[in-house]
């Protein structure tokens, strides 16, 4: 495979991994299992138990186990054809998974921003509405 189509392949692989991470650690269907997870990794006084718990907690953390299951069934390797492809893989794709997670973070925080702003708008509209006409939506 040449470097260009191993490019090609890491960032299309880095959109599922990111996706199935911040799935997991962020978004609301998985919210219960999490908050599970997280009260148990508090509690647990044993390390290897509490570690495993913390992973669903964290997409930075989550992403490399998510990582090692796609290379497993893509068996995709970078710059070299034996184990250290892999090993520069594995780091490569958490890297780009979680760019792509931080990007689609800060959008999703200028919506968010946004959506503020334009309640904040309307909200005020209303009430100049409701002062000059002394009846709302008039």
């Amino acid at each position: 495979m040449s470097i260009g189509e191993q490019l090609a392949f890491l960032f299309i692989l880095g959109l599922p991994i990111a996706s199935i991470a911040w799935t997991v650690t962020h978004e609301e269907v998985f919210r219960e299992p999490r908050e599970w997870c997280k009260r148990r990794s508090e509690r647990c006084k044993r390390l290897v138990p509490r570690k495993f718990l913390y992973v669903f907690t964290c997409e930075y953390c989550f992403s490399h186990y998510v990582v090692i299951i796609f290379l497993i069934i893509t068996r995709f390797r970078l710059l070299y054809d034996d184990w250290r492809g892999y090993l520069i893989a594995l780091f490569a794709l958490v890297w780009v998974a979680n760019l792509y997670m931080n990007i689609y973070a800060r959008v999703r925080l200028d919506i968010k921003k946004e959506r503020v702003e334009i309640e904040k708008q309307e909200k005020s509209m209303d009430e100049e509405r409701v002062k000059s006409s002394g009846t709302p939506y008039s």
